[in-house]
């Protein structure tokens, strides 16, 4: 390999990593600025995620450069979106919903939140086989791709608490313009990466592979099926925890509340960080299904004491006291860690040539991360954002049944090679 090129995979390499990073930090602009919107349209909260993820419902499972390229076009315009939301006024009603008048300015975010979900899409499908590629495939592809999930999660610790600071009280002079400096972090990070992609020569991970052909399914297998239901709820439960926390602690009745609730969840990213760091250093020891069991149980646990515990059992936080289960829920980040590659890996567990096809069912089982969410909040807006935690405690007791009995192999009799 020459130096030219050595250098031009090690550039390729870190805008990767930076994309990687980017998946994260976008998506989880959905539950701050759901903040904003719900403070005018309490039924909206929700919808900015909802949004995100129901574009995973419309991506196919391609891959390759041009892909990137595209999505990172797609993630521009998607942005660029939300912001304008910011210079539209109030004043331009298009109908009505839940007796509120909704302005032209909560359609356009809600697009843009839908076109970033289809850019989000695509990277997700890009960045992992290409960090692999780029990696020499095996330790090292898999090594590149566990740096560039540990930005992500420190991206998705960033977003909130960056909107918390920006924003720090919602109030109805509130608006998108307040955290225009995030939309514009992402536009400036997805036009450079799209200027050093054009530039840069990327392996494709579809060259050079020959399709199998495919006498049966991946839901032929019972075990991938519970599978595809648990990733639904998993991404449900990953979105839910921290945007319910969000919304409960920025409803607090003191100055700061709405930095105080993007910093707690901000917590939550930061804990799944660390969970992915620890359950790497020990899956060579641990088994998935062990790893998965626990973390379950754990959750459940967690969340089961929170709901329980009185409000009156504060906190101080910042000069304020702040309920202390508002300080257990973020805990559930450390179990959430290890959740999508623990189903992911149970899933297709003895799958051989169906495993690609399998992980296409995955990728649009994704949209989860915006219905069960959006349930959620139904549930809190009317018993409360913490009663509304036992939706997530069943959807970790399903995960729970996968890990102990779900994800057993029961059909060896299918052909795989």
């Amino acid at each position: 390999m020459t130096e030219t090129n050595k250098n031009g995979k090690v550039i390729a390499i870190i805008t990767m990593c930076f994309i990687f990073a980017m998946i994260s930090f976008v998506t989880n602009m959905g539950a701050p600025f759901g903040n904003i919107w719900g403070f005018e349209y309490p039924f909206a909260k929700a919808w900015g995620n909802l949004m995100n993820f129901a574009a995973y419902l419309f991506m196919g499972i391609p891959a390759g450069k041009m892909l990137a390229l595209i999505a990172l076009i797609v993630g521009i315009v998607g942005l660029c979106f939300q912001y304008l939301s910011s210079l539209v006024g109030a004043g331009s009603y298009v109908f009505t919903y839940d007796s509120i008048p909704v302005a032209l300015n909560l359609v356009i975010y809600l697009l843009g939140a839908f076109i970033c979900g289809f850019c989000v899409c695509m990277l997700n499908t890009v960045v992992n086989p290409m960090l692999n590629l780029l990696g020499g495939g095996g330790n090292k592809g898999n090594q590149l791709i566990q740096v560039g999930g540990t930005l992500n999660s420190l991206t998705g610790t960033l977003t909130p608490l960056l909107a918390g600071v920006l924003v720090g009280t919602v109030t109805a002079e509130t608006s998108m313009g307040d955290v225009a400096p995030l939309l514009f972090i992402g536009i400036a990070v997805f036009a450079i990466s799209f200027v050093i992609i054009s530039r840069v020569t990327i392996p494709e991970p579809t060259l050079g592979k020959v399709a199998p052909k495919y006498e049966r399914s991946p839901l032929a297998f019972r075990h991938c099926v519970l599978g595809v239901i648990a990733i639904f709820f998993y991404v449900g439960i990953e979105i839910g925890i921290p945007m319910e926390l969000n919304f409960y602690v920025t409803k607090l009745p003191f100055e700061g509340a709405a930095a105080a609730g993007g910093t707690l969840a901000a917590a939550y990213w930061l804990l799944m960080m660390i969970g992915r760091a620890c359950s790497s250093a020990i899956s060579g020891k641990v088994s998935t299904k062990t790893q998965l069991t626990t973390v379950s149980a754990v959750a459940i646990l967690l969340l089961v004491i929170a709901i329980f515990m009185p409000e009156s059992v504060t906190i101080s936080f910042n000069g304020h006291d702040v309920p202390a289960k508002a300080f257990l829920i973020p805990a559930c980040g450390l179990c959430t860690s290890v959740m999508w590659g623990g189903i992911f890996n149970l899933s297709v567990e003895g799958l051989g040539k169906y495993t690609e096809a399998a992980s296409g069912i995955f990728m649009t089982m994704v949209v989860g991360g915006g219905i069960m969410p959006l349930i959620q909040e139904a549930i809190a807006k009317s018993a409360g954002e913490i009663v509304s935690y036992w939706l997530v405690i069943a959807m970790l007791a399903y995960i729970l049944f996968y890990a102990l009995v779900g994800s057993k192999n029961v059909n060896t009799d299918i052909k795989v090679d």
